[in-house]
């Protein structure tokens, strides 16, 4: 097998121009300010536009450059946490529900873009669940009872799988699910809010949110304010406060390869398994960067919990080789990248007003592999909050829900994050920051403190405090992404400990010397 070099990156970042943006530099006023200029942010901020609405979105980073950009960017309202799942924790009419939300979702999408003339490569696909023993085709046929229990009922089981090599066990087949090219979508989103009055302020990050009255005020880190009747806070996980969400998030790195497939041997339709974790296919028709007009299957999956796993890089090595399995015409990889997900408790994301806030703070999180739907039905549910307007699937997202319908998973997940803390009085991953090899990253113990060690290209040590400032969990190095996660609440810094993504709002402290 082989492997292009240098290539890295998405396939979504190659040669896509955003509208022209920059920093805030003045204080402004608004209707509503959203923080985060992914899908959720963005479409957020365009449907308040189209409704007269004066928004302005803050982003630390550029449009789409956090986890939107590292998206697969597949359409479903096939949940992949399962009916029989769904059913147990919401009843029927909860999962029927939920289906009929992210459908609605996906239409949204299309609408948008036939309404505002984005070419954005929208497709229409059917979706494949495919089982791979015998037990497997068990639940599979409990899929099948449960999504005609809630009425789902042009979904069949089919005896074989569109591709011979993916398995020999039957597959559910999903209609109607979709794809698109996430970055060309949030472009013409973008430009349209321009385009109505709103403004996208880029590289302008928050370092402080001032809420609880009737105007909410965020400030960014060079002292600039932007003062809102309505706050959305749209940044993958919340990080406008330490703990009132947290314990039901659980943040995941989750991986992708992409390799070309000649043109038109693998059916255009979206693929996953009943692994755990799970594996799922896309297809991007003509994109690959072989000169030959060929396909690019993209493959993503191989999920664990950020900041618990000590070789990272076994994660793509097991994508390509399940990969090559099911795909043998594959030789070569071209693209390798790695992502960010918060699973919440209970299986459905946190869209709506922010819990223990005033009622003009808003959330959008919880994406559980779904983000571009969720994303885009958190911007629905929170446009008819604050339109004052009734919404069907605002009470099935609302973030101030309980977390005991899913009491063992909630139980679980808050014990594991509680072992994390137990780092404090390990050994450090090397005794002396002398044996950090260049390139690489490693915790060190300095007497009773864990020192986060980066040896650079060049054999310069650059020290700084192993604690994340969110909860004061020990970080821990990526070596697929060159970074610090925290493995309780998915904190990311790079390797000089600047922060990269919350909930930690702040740097990394200095080391103690």
């Amino acid at each position: 097998m082989k492997r292009e070099s240098g290539a890295t990156l998405p396939v979504w970042v190659e040669g896509i121009e955003m509208p022209a943006t920059h920093p805030l530099r003045t204080n402004v006023t608004c209707d509503v300010c959203v923080v985060g200029a992914g899908i959720a942010g963005i479409t957020t901020a365009y449907l308040l536009a189209k409704e007269g609405k004066h928004v302005v979105v803050v982003e630390a980073k550029q449009i789409a450059g956090g986890e939107t950009g590292r998206t697969t960017a597949h359409l479903a309202h096939a949940l992949d946490d399962g009916f029989p799942n769904l059913i147990s924790k919401f009843g029927e009419e909860g999962a029927r529900q939920a289906v009929l939300s992210h459908r609605a979702a996906i239409d949204k999408i299309e609408a948008i873009a036939k309404d505002e003339g984005i070419d954005c490569d929208f497709v229409r696909v059917d979706g494949y669940m495919f089982a791979n023993n015998k037990e497997q085709e068990e639940a599979l046929m409990k899929e099948l009872e449960a999504v005609q229990q809630i009425g789902w009922l042009d979904v069949v089981m089919q005896k074989k799988s569109p591709i011979d090599t993916l398995t020999t066990f039957p597959c559910l087949h999903f209609p109607n699910q979709g794809h698109f090219h996430v970055l060309k979508y949030l472009a013409g989103l973008s430009a349209s809010i321009l385009n109505m009055g709103g403004e996208i302020y880029t590289e302008s990050k928050v370092e402080r949110f001032d809420t609880g009255g009737p105007v909410a005020t965020v400030v960014t880190v060079d002292g600039h304010a932007v003062s809102a009747n309505h706050l959305v806070v749209a940044t993958n996980t919340p990080v406008n406060d330490k703990t009132t969400m947290h314990t039901k998030l659980y943040p995941y790195r989750t991986y992708v390869v992409g390799a070309a497939v000649p043109a038109g041997a693998v059916p255009d339709a979206l693929y996953w398994d009943m692994e755990e974790p799970y594996h799922y296919v896309r297809l991007l028709k003509g994109a690959a960067s072989d000169g030959k007009g060929s396909d690019l299957l993209i493959v993503g999956g191989s999920d664990h919990k950020t900041g618990q796993d000590e070789n990272l890089e076994k994660h793509f090595l097991d994508l390509e080789r399940w990969t090559m399995l099911k795909f043998p015409m594959i030789d070569k990889f071209s693209y390798r990248w790695s992502g960010q997900v918060f699973e919440p408790a209970d299986s459905l994301g946190y869209l709506g007003r922010n819990p223990g806030d005033s009622d003009n703070v808003y959330i959008i999180t919880g994406d559980s592999g779904h983000g571009m739907t969720h994303g885009t039905l958190g911007g629905m549910i929170i446009t008819d909050l604050i339109m004052d307007r009734p919404n069907p699937w605002a009470a099935l997202y609302d973030p101030g829900r309980s977390p005991l319908k899913a009491v063992g998973e909630y139980v679980k997940e808050n014990i594991n994050v509680a072992a994390q803390y137990k780092d404090y009085i390990t050994p450090g991953d090397v005794e002396d920051a002398t044996e950090v090899l260049p390139g690489t990253g490693s915790i060190i113990r300095r007497g009773t403190s864990k020192v986060a060690v980066y040896c650079d290209q060049d054999g310069v040590k650059h020290e700084c405090s192993a604690i994340c400032p969110h909860l004061g969990c020990i970080v821990n190095w990526n070596d697929v992404e060159s970074s610090w996660d925290c493995p309780c609440h998915g904190s990311r810094f790079d390797p000089f400990g600047k922060v990269i993504t919350g909930p930690s709002l702040t740097d990394l402290g200095p080391a103690k010397k």
